[in-house]
């Protein structure tokens, strides 16, 4: 009998929302490298490690990973909602700094590691908001508009040993999202705006994350897959 080797991922930003989700859902069946800043996440599961990482430094410390990584994902990222005119240029710099920047140094650490994979995939997040204009979202937009354009260069540059894609969320429950959904009013108004009626749940990201970090996916790369309740299409 031949037993199946567990899969390798890092997960940057796994304390909370989505992050948490995958998190749980993957340590399942592989073991889970997760990263935080501020707050350690309180996971009891014996697949999954948590290790404080600041992706503002100049070189992250990942030292911890294993030799050969299968699966990178970046969920570090901020939603800073204001009026154009109100944003200075220092707020553009730090959050392409967290958003984009963070990722390329952490891709670039991790990419011997990637390559002993057989199958390796790397996952970030852009945002709905990239595609569909929305009212004071230029900040988010830019950073993550630079998120979509990285992810196909680099399916370019690293085929066919390693997948990358991205995915594009609308709203979701998370504490990133906390003041967007503040009260039951907040809440039910945003839901409605989506053709589901219903706001994202961590789980509806996670499931389309864990889909791109398995084998079902083998045949995807380059690509920006929209979770959003209809939102970005349907009218």
């Amino acid at each position: 009998m031949v037993t199946a080797i567990m899969k390798n991922f890092l997960i940057i930003g796994h304390s909370g929302g989505v992050g948490k989700a995958l998190s749980t859902k993957l340590a399942q069946n592989a073991r889970v490298y997760g990263t935080y800043f501020n707050n350690k996440p309180d996971f009891i599961h014996s697949n999954i490690s948590s290790h404080r990482v600041d992706v503002l430094d100049d070189q992250p410390d990942l030292s911890f990973l294993p030799d050969t990584l299968d699966g990178l994902v970046y969920c570090t990222g901020s939603i800073v909602l204001k009026p154009f005119s109100r944003l200075k240029e220092n707020d553009f710099l730090h959050d392409y700094r967290l958003q984009v920047t963070g990722a390329v140094k952490v891709i670039q650490q991790c990419i011997p590691a990637l390559k002993k994979s057989e199958q390796a995939s790397v996952v970030m997040f852009s945002t709905v908001a990239v595609k569909t204009g929305f009212n004071f979202h230029s900040l988010v937009s830019s950073s993550k508009g630079a998120i979509e354009g990285l992810t196909r260069a680099l399916s370019a540059e690293f085929a066919p040993k390693i997948r990358v894609n991205c995915v594009a969320p609308s709203l979701t429950n998370t504490p990133l999202a906390a003041t967007i959904i503040n009260t039951p009013e907040k809440l039910e108004a945003n839901a409605q705006r989506h053709p589901l009626r219903r706001i994202g749940e961590p789980i509806d990201i996670a499931n389309c994350v864990a889909y791109l970090l398995s084998d079902d996916s083998s045949w995807v790369t380059g690509q920006v897959l929209t979770v959003d309740g209809g939102i970005g299409t349907i009218r």
